[in-house]
């Protein structure tokens, strides 16, 4: 019969007791313990679990859309009465055009029938180009030429704008349609070759009435309005 010598009775000992120590820090399977973690279908269950809470995530920004929303017609409720034609048609050009505001738009318009007018007068084209769509712009070069042929000068002096109003308001498209009156003063009259005035009095101020259309399509990174219809109001 063979003995145990003393080390091997020493590394018995310990490992019956490195044994013990790990039995009760682990314990035993009772068939009640959790399933270990799974990142994957823990996720899936707490988005299934709470479907209240993503409702609510989602209407939140809905709701504060429609009131930002309801905020920037109020300028244009200002400008117009809310359910009238003018309303509805400048509403439809602030959803495709958010940087739309009114009285900014009439600021605008005001300087540019003013360049417009005095560039007509100088015959100064490549002004008129850039304001004027191609068929305003082709109108207004065919009476310069015209008048050039003729040898006939305008002298024009801008006094300033009286009034100048929104009146009409329209989407064609994805193009946005903005009718102004404009009520202006002016000191304009023609002369000839000769210097002898045919038409207008170089010194009398005279009140003009005009009706123009601007427009500009909503879709192009161009932010700038172009002249697309002019009308003399009698």
């Amino acid at each position: 019969m063979e003995f145990f010598d003393l080390g091997t009775i020493i590394f018995l000992v310990a490992a019956v007791v490195i044994f013990i120590q790990l039995r009760n820090v682990l314990g035993r399977r009772t068939g009640n313990e959790r399933p270990p973690f799974d990142p994957y279908t823990a996720g899936r269950s707490r988005r299934e679990a709470e479907p209240a809470a993503q409702d609510n995530v989602v209407s939140l920004p809905r709701r504060k859309a429609t009131e930002s929303s309801e905020e920037s017609y109020a300028s244009i409720d200002k400008a117009a009465a809310p359910g009238t034609d003018l309303n509805k048609g400048m509403r439809a050009i602030k959803d495709a055009d958010h940087t739309f505001e009114p009285a900014t738009f009439v600021d605008g318009a005001k300087m540019a029938y003013e360049m417009i007018v005095m560039a007509y007068a100088d015959g100064d084209r490549k002004t008129l180009k850039n304001l004027l769509s191609r068929e305003v712009y082709d109108g207004f070069v065919q009476a310069i030429a015209e008048r050039e042929q003729r040898n006939e000068k305008i002298q024009s002096s801008f006094v300033g704008i009286d009034k100048a109003e929104i009146v009409g308001a329209e989407m064609k498209g994805s193009e946005a349609h903005v009718t102004l009156r404009i009520v202006s003063e002016l000191i304009s009259a023609t002369r000839n070759n000769a210097g002898e005035v045919i038409d207008g009095d170089p010194e009398t101020v005279a009140e003009v009435k005009d009706v123009w259309t601007f427009a500009r399509d909503t879709k192009s990174r161009d932010p700038n309005w172009k002249l697309v219809a002019t009308e003399a109001e009698d």
